[in-house]
């Protein structure tokens, strides 16, 4: 067993009953093609819900302050995340996660790049636009839905790929792509709300 699976199954022990997690369009994650998982950002959980419910081991972009915290910094580390700098051009950052998604994994992306302190859905950065363009993965939106209050409901919504083909043969700008897929998060949200 990898530290990862470890790591979910005790993080998913806990979580899934405290906040009674309800996953739906589990169907729709691709099996084994590069993964671009784009979802909302509402609590500081946000990705362990998602690295817990997602169907595949689920690759994250984290601030590199989080590595330096002692202890904290390995879990995560060993939970398939790597360091990104804030605030500017993170060419390395970049780099490996256009490799986790060349490599067939998934990469997971809050593409608000910071959590929403209203519980609204925030403008998407154009990060998101540029790993789906200069990639071939599929682009699968994704809300969490709910407040993170113990015993209430929280629900995961995967949505369908978001067809990406004609965006890239135009040569859509980031901003655009990044702009449809915030308006699939829309659209889980509330379906599902």
């Amino acid at each position: 067993m990898t530290f990862y699976s470890f790591a979910k199954a005790v993080a998913g022990s806990v979580f899934k009953p405290w906040y009674r997690i309800e996953v739906s369009g589990i169907e729709h994650f691709p099996k084994d093609e590069g993964v671009l998982l784009c979802v909302n950002h509402i609590h500081n959980f946000d990705p362990i819900i998602t690295g817990i419910t997602a169907p595949r081991p689920v690759h994250f972009m984290a601030k590199e302050e989080i590595f330096k915290v002692p202890v904290l910094g390995n879990i995560v580390k060993n939970c398939n995340a790597f360091p990104v700098k804030r605030g500017m051009s993170d060419r390395e950052a970049l780099r490996k996660g256009l490799n986790v998604l060349k490599e067939n994994g998934v990469l997971g992306l809050f593409p608000e790049g910071t959590r929403s302190h209203t519980g609204e859905l925030g403008k998407g950065l154009a990060g998101a636009g540029f790993f789906a363009l200069r990639s071939n993965a599929d682009v699968v939106p994704s809300a969490i839905i709910g407040p993170y209050k113990s015993m209430r409901k929280l629900k995961v919504v995967y949505g369908k790929p978001i067809p990406m083909e004609e965006l890239r043969n135009r040569k859509a700008s980031a901003e655009q792509v990044t702009e449809l897929i915030m308006e699939e998060i829309h659209k889980l949200i509330k379906e599902h709300q």
